[in-house]
């Protein structure tokens, strides 16, 4: 599975000529990886001398990242089949109309699917960059830094997202799916650009 890849392999794949994985994986394991900076922040804030009062959210803080952590990292093998499955809709046959209408139809499914992948990578990065707030409120200070990388993976993460998703979306007949996916996404980055902004400016305020 995608997901025992070692790091060196997944990115060995990810700059070989092959289409998969893509930018869509790649995001997917940044999200990942905003995730497991926020599981690290708690890690490290639980019972930690001077951090008992937040323990308890500490702890729920950190089974949620965990979960959102593991969710994201399976999103990487949902990215690539969505994705071939669009490739097998363009491979179907076309020489009769027959057969360009259920290529077609083949083909508007596909387009669908790998633009709710990453549409669903993008709701889950926004839960990161949501968990990387209450990260920075009552965090470890000694690992206060990583709250900020976190969040910045996280960002990144739902950014490149959008992006699959609009790769696809002109390209889908449905235009009242689309329109709707799309409203979504733009809440999602308008909720998450300034949030991300503050937490960052938090971080390094804390900082010293």
């Amino acid at each position: 599975m995608i997901e025992d890849w070692s790091t060196a392999r997944f990115l060995d794949e990810l700059a070989s000529g092959n289409a998969t994985p893509g930018g869509g994986s790649a995001a997917a394991v940044m999200g990942s990886m905003g995730a497991a900076l926020v599981s690290m922040v708690a890690n490290l804030t639980i019972g930690k001398k001077g951090y008992e009062a937040v323990e308890p959210q500490m702890k729920q803080l950190l089974a949620e990242s965990e979960a959102l952590r593991k969710r994201l990292a399976g999103m990487v093998a949902e990215d690539i089949a969505a994705f071939d499955s669009l490739m097998a809709g363009y491979k179907m046959p076309k020489a009769t109309d027959d057969e360009k209408a259920v290529r077609s139809a083949a083909i508007q499914r596909g387009l669908k699917a790998a633009t709710e992948a990453p549409l669903a990578c993008a709701r889950a990065c926004a839960e990161g960059v949501r968990l990387a707030a209450r990260a920075v409120e009552h965090g470890n200070l000694n690992v206060i830094s990583d709250v900020g990388v976190g969040v910045l993976a996280a960002w990144a993460a739902l950014r490149s997202a959008a992006l699959n998703v609009h790769i696809n979306a002109p390209q889908i007949k449905d235009r009242a799916w689309t329109d709707a996916a799309l409203a979504e996404l733009k809440a999602l980055l308008d909720e998450c650009g300034p949030l991300s902004e503050r937490i960052h400016e938090q971080v390094k305020a804390k900082l010293g």
